[in-house]
This record gives structure tokens, sequence and C-alpha cells, in this order.
């Protein structure tokens, strides 16, 4: 069998390395028309970090796992044809700001439409609106006079930092086909793959249209949960509760549980503000505003936090940051990722940017041209945006630490010397509740966290 993947970013890498870890039988082979993204792929210096990802690349890369640019070789061979391409939020247009942009979905169809001459099963890895099978569908055999095409809805449930082990053990696989027999025989030729490590048990089949909305709704479930979390710890600071605490006598709750309640500056990364808003935007095409409302307000919950914490750090020290160097600690929307998507930390530094602060960042894994562009765009300049190589020459001569990633290295620092060397009053705001609250105060530090108590 000879898989072929159409993508090679965060979702496409990760899983084809796994089936063709896991499937050495298989020749699995990930095409992306950028050269330099390819290049990464095949060197030491992969484009995407994830814990255990190089090692399973190293393993497979060779043998069964081929990465290169030649999309149509590719098409034409494979069997199965997963379709990894970005779905971005629409900036442009009808449903700006809310929809999918699907133009590299329908692109991907017409080539495969093109190229294709024997069966082919499109697997949709992408995130996509509720309905796009059918678009895709329609495409393909409007287009091809020889292939044959079943699509599968296959959503990933990766959690960056965590996909090597998300795509080892899963929580489930879940697979949507048409309710023919066509259809239902390439859904178990996709089950039979993963089956060869994912127990059956955990491999859920459905029907497309399901497929397709559960993978919205578990990202806006999720996001929910953070939202809500993040919206009690203000209540928490104005009140005296501890978050922290709230979080854990409620997680003990067994219909509640206790993931996904840590509060935080806000959520980031690529899906949950991108699937919430094309979640709000079905709800609305489909007659339903209120329901997109609802969903919409978890979206809103996040913006005022990411923007109270900013608020925080301006009126904390005596209203004004203009010409005051603040150390960003963390720029990845957290930690074991070098994925900047939506990350909380560029609203922040752009909210003191605009106070006219200078503000140094460090991340141990973001490269720095890549903090510039998030914060800056492609070709715009600021002297006051400065990168650090490391947390200790991020904080020299800053008047204030702010942590924006939950990175393990912060937990440990040596915040003695970062003392000594930082302006006085020093302060810190913990946007991760991650730093050793009470060492810090101990060594004189004025502490903000997330939803703790104002220090006595």
């Amino acid at each position: 069998m000879k898989i072929t993947c159409l993508g090679a970013g965060y979702v496409g890498g990760p899983t084809m390395a796994m089936i063709a870890a896991k499937c050495p039988d298989i020749e699995v082979t990930v095409v992306d028309p950028n050269e330099a993204r390819i290049a990464a792929w095949n060197s030491d210096e992969l484009p995407v970090y994830e814990p255990g990802l190089d090692g399973l690349v190293r393993e497979a890369r060779g043998r069964n796992l081929h990465f290169h640019t030649d999309v149509k070789a590719a098409i034409k061979s494979g069997e199965i044809i997963f379709v990894c391409v970005g779905t971005p939020t629409k900036n442009y247009g009808i449903g700006a700001g809310r929809a999918a942009d699907l133009r590299y979905i329908e692109s991907a169809a017409r080539m495969i439409a093109e190229v294709a001459d024997t069966p082919k099963i499109i697997v949709e890895k992408s995130t996509i609106p509720v309905k796009t099978a059918e678009a895709m569908l329609t495409i393909l055999r409007s287009n091809s006079p020889h292939g044959s095409f079943e699509v599968l809805s296959n959503p990933e449930f990766l959690a960056e930092g965590t996909a090597v082990a998300d795509l080892q053990n899963p929580d489930r696989i879940l697979i949507g086909g048409e309710r023919t027999a066509e259809g239902q025989a390439a859904v178990r030729k996709l089950a039979d793959i993963y089956a060869r490590w994912v127990p059956r048990e955990k491999i859920i089949m459905s029907n497309l249209w399901s497929s397709e909305l559960s993978k919205l709704v578990a990202n806006a479930f999720l996001a929910q949960r953070i939202s809500s979390i993040n919206s009690i710890s203000a209540l928490c600071e104005a009140t005296g509760a501890d978050v922290d605490e709230v979080a854990h006598a409620i997680g003990q709750d067994s219909r509640i549980g206790p993931k996904f309640l840590k509060a935080s500056v806000g959520f980031g990364g690529s899906c949950f503000q991108k699937d919430i808003l094309n979640l709000v935007y079905l709800c609305e095409h489909f007659g339903l505003p209120e329901v997109g409302a609802y969903w919409e307000s978890v979206v809103q919950m996040n913006d005022w936090q990411k923007g109270r914490f900013t608020r925080q750090i301006v009126r904390t020290l005596f209203n004004t940051v203009s010409g005051k160097r603040i150390a960003v600690l963390g720029f990845a929307f957290k930690k074991d990722t070098n994925d900047t998507r939506e990350s909380a930390a560029i609203s922040v530094v752009r909210g003191l940017l605009e106070e006219n602060a200078t503000v140094v960042v460090y991340d141990p894994k973001v490269p720095a041209g890549d903090i510039r562009r998030d914060v800056l765009g492609d070709s715009k300049e600021d002297p006051r945006l400065l990168v650090a190589g490391s947390a200790a020459a991020a904080a020299g001569g800053a008047h204030a630490l702010a942590v924006l990633t939950d990175w393990d290295e912060f937990k440990s620092l040596d915040f003695a010397k970062i003392y000594d060397g930082m302006h006085k009053p020093a302060f810190v705001f913990d946007g991760r509740n991650v730093l050793p609250r009470k060492e810090l105060q101990d060594l004189g530090f004025k502490v903000f966290a997330i939803g703790k108590p104002a220090a006595v």
C-alpha cells in the first residue's frame, strides 16, 4: 500500500511519521510545494518541534517515509491520500474573520482530480467545516475522467507539545464515511491501518457530517473550559480566593473532572480560536444566531483575559511602562512546541509596545525572526522589540518579568541573581502560575499571579 500526504505541517509530518513507524510495509510520502519546509524535514533540524518527533522521523525516513515536492507524482501513486493543508480563517469577503478559508482544500481536490487515474481514498485530516467532504466529492467526480473516489473524515485530535504521545496512544480515532457499501469499505481500510497499533475499541466510525462537526465541537468545549476558569480567576483576585484551589475543588467532581482547568493569560494555538469562530459562522449560516453568540463569548473572554493581563502590568508599574524594560519569558503558545499561532504573547507584547515599553523576549524554541514577524509583521522594524538568548539576558536591567509560556526551565532560574540585576521594585507577572511565588516574594519581588490573592 502507498499513502500520500498533501501538506508537511504540524499535522501531516508527525501523523505520517507515526504511520510509517508503525507500518513499515506501507510506503508513506509527504509532499509540499514549499521547498524549504521539505528540506527541513529531510535535515537534522525539523521544522516542527515536538518531544520524541525527531527520533520517530529518523526511524522511518529513507526506509518507508519520504518527503519531497513532486506533488503530482505522489498523488498519482498513492492509494490513500491524506489532505493536511491549511484552513485558516478568512480575512476577506463573506464570513471574513469567522469562516474557514477553503481555497487550499479546493486546490488539493482539483489537483487530485486532474492527476488521478485509479481509485483513491481521500482522507480529510485538516480541520474543516461540516459538508466540506460533499464539496470535495463534487469537485473530484466532476473533474476526473478516470478516477473514482471515496472521501473520509479523519480529524486530528493532537495537542501540541504531546503530539507524538497522542499519536502513539490516542483517546480515540474518529473516521467518518458515506453510508454506502463503497464508503464503508473505505472506512474499514483506513481503520485497519490504525488498528496496527490502536485498539479497535478506540476506533470510532460515524457518518461524514458527524465526524466533521466533532472536531470543531471538541475544540470549542476545551476552549470553553479555559475561558470559564479564566473568568473565575478574575473573581478570585477580587475576592481573595485562590483559583488553583477552586479548580482543584471543582475538578474532584466526577461530572466535571480536572483537565483544562488551569488558569492562564489565555489560550492560543492554531485550532481553538479558529475552530470556534468557524463554529460561530456555521451557526449563523444555519439560522442559529443565539448558539453562535454563546460560542463567540468564549473567544471574547479569552481576548479580555489577555488584555486584562497587559493592563495589570501597566497599572502595577505606577500606571506607565513608557521607556521601561519588560522581560517577556516565553513566546510559544504553550511549552514543548515552537508554534506561536494565536499565542497570548503576541497580544501582550503588542499591548506593551503600544504603551511605549521596551520589550525583551526570550523563548527557548522560537527563533528571533518568528517573534519579530508575529509581533510586527513581515516588513516592519521596531527598536523597542528585542530578542534575548536567555532568560537572564532578557531580565537584565528590566523593571518587570512577564511569564507567558509554561516552559519548565522558568521554574528553576537563578532568581536571586535575576533580582539583583533588575530595577527596584522588581515586579513579576506570572501568566501561567508556574513560578515559585513564595521564594520570589522572599527575595523581594512584587509578584502578581493569575487568580491568586494579593500578597500581604
